[in-house]
């Protein structure tokens, strides 16, 4: 079968591997599969026919553990690299012996058409994590493309990598970039510059060790995880995820009735609206008590028992809401809906609330405090588990540590 691959000989290597399938996988003396052979002598079609019959070729690993797609990143058939991710997804994240990732090859070789093929395939799949892998010597690469003068990649990741990664050297990018400034043109200077990139010495006060980082407590987004079953170093937990899933989807979903049942009694109170306005006089014809159209039927002092209570209510449930969601996709723009929610309360319940003259004259708290906590304190749910969720982000990206499953804070996954 190696002959045959290495010769273009594609129906005969195929025979071959329907009676032998293992020997597809079988490495030579000089450390090449079927598919590495056919690789390097340019049989694409035999490539594909292999591809065909058994899509797991792609991830054999040859001499100095290289794949196929890691091969096909050397040479830049972006044909080939985007059919084998498609076919074998989950070979994006195969390494070579030196930790090599696909795109540490594609820039090394200086491919740069098939390095936007991964930069996209990343970004497809929501995987950019993989663009702040480290290989052997701790550089990513960022690094790879400021020692190499690659302006393009450059100009790619500055807004997607860590620029201020350190290598196992204690050099950033902005390092190498200084110690080779003569031999590095100024536009990438200019490149770090805008992407606010840093000498090493400079991050020596912010930069957390892993030992650090262990020793501290938990926050309040790692509390959080805990809470709901994620694996604060590695995602989500393989044993028991379903299980915490469908726990977490139970717990949104009481929330959100809550928070749809009181919201309703919002803007529906007992007792209904005055249809008309009317003034009653007590015997000295001095008005003694009167009420407008529009405002609640109910009394002052019952009105702040009944929306006391449901905001508590609204707002708890609002609250695990929050907590629930953020950092999903579009928590963002949900966390917005939610302070325009609070305001849209707190505009329908101020104009009905059924104020006395009382009230207006000495200023009395209570009914005040019960219209105006709507906005304050839906500012306060939202601000701060977005300054958790911040704060976390920043802690976890200070932290100096090569493993690649530590790049990213993991969240809720439904």
């Amino acid at each position: 079968m190696h002959v045959a691959a290495r010769n273009g000989h594609t129906h005969f290597a195929m025979e071959m591997m329907n009676l032998k399938p293992s020997f597809a996988r079988k490495l030579n003396k000089s450390g090449f599969s079927p598919v590495h052979l056919a690789l390097q002598n340019d049989y694409s079609r035999t490539v594909r026919a292999f591809m065909a019959m058994e899509k797991d070729l792609i991830s054999v690993k040859g001499r100095e553990m290289i794949t196929p797609l890691h091969h096909v990143a050397k040479t830049g058939d972006t044909e080939l690299l985007s059919e084998f991710l498609f076919i074998c997804p989950s070979s994006i994240e195969d390494l070579t012996s030196k930790c090599e990732t696909v795109v540490h090859l594609a820039v090394k070789h200086s491919k740069l058409e098939a390095f936007k093929v991964l930069l996209g395939w990343l970004k497809q799949v929501n995987k950019e994590e993989i663009l702040n892998w480290k290989d052997v010597d701790g550089n990513t690469v960022f690094h790879i493309a400021t020692s190499t003068n690659q302006i393009k990649v450059m100009k790619l990741l500055r807004k997607i990598v860590n620029v201020n990664v350190k290598n196992l050297d204690g050099q950033t990018a902005k390092d190498i970039f200084q110690s080779n400034c003569a031999s590095l043109g100024p536009e990438i200077g200019k490149i770090l510059g805008a992407a606010k990139a840093k000498a090493g010495r400079k991050l020596n006060s912010s930069a957390t060790t892993l030992a650090n980082y262990l020793s501290q407590n938990l926050s309040f987004m790692e509390k959080r995880n805990k809470l709901l079953g994620l694996n604060n170093l590695l995602g989500i937990n393989k044993q028991g995820s379903r299980n915490t899933s469908d726990l977490r989807s139970s717990v949104l979903v009481v929330a959100i009735l809550i928070v749809t049942a009181t919201y309703q009694a919002t803007i529906s109170p007992p007792g209904g609206y005055w249809q008309d306005s009317t003034t009653v006089f007590n015997n000295n014809t001095v008005p003694e008590k009167n009420h407008k159209a529009g405002e609640m039927i109910m009394d002052p002092y019952n009105a702040v028992l009944f929306y006391g209570f449901n905001g508590i209510a609204f707002f708890f449930s609002t609250r695990v809401i929050m907590i629930l969601i953020i950092g999903l996709p579009m928590w963002k723009t949900i966390y917005s809906s939610i302070v325009v929610l609070g305001v849209a309360s707190f505009a329908s319940l101020y104009p009905t609330f059924p104020f006395t003259d009382a009230y207006r004259l000495d200023m009395n708290l209570p009914g005040f405090v019960i219209i105006l906590r709507y906005p304050i304190v839906t500012g306060f749910v939202v601000f701060v588990p977005y300054v958790a969720f911040v704060r976390n982000e920043r802690r976890r990206q200070q932290v100096d540590f090569p493993v690649k499953y530590f790049s990213k804070s993991p969240g809720p996954t439904w």
